[in-house]
């Protein structure tokens, strides 16, 4: 279990690409540089996706934790 608090948190579960991405992107406009967003999602896509999206945003993917078929991402905010 992870030991980071997040400011803002997300449950994308049940939902396929691109829509978890989406569902990020938009949650991140309405936060402050160095805030972390914790994003849950089922799609076992997202995991790649979740890498390319920081990668291509500059956003910092803190942590990830998969648990019962659910993965928690764990964004820190540029």
């Amino acid at each position: 279990m992870s030991d980071i608090t997040p400011n803002e948190t997300l449950d994308c579960s049940g939902l396929s690409c691109p829509q978890p991405i989406l569902k990020t992107k938009k949650a991140i406009k309405g936060m402050s540089s160095g805030q972390i967003l914790k994003m849950t999602s089922t799609d076992p896509g997202t995991n790649k996706d979740m890498e390319t999206f920081c990668a291509k945003t500059g956003h910092v993917l803190v942590e990830k934790e998969e648990k019962d078929g659910a993965t928690d991402f764990f964004v820190k905010v540029k």
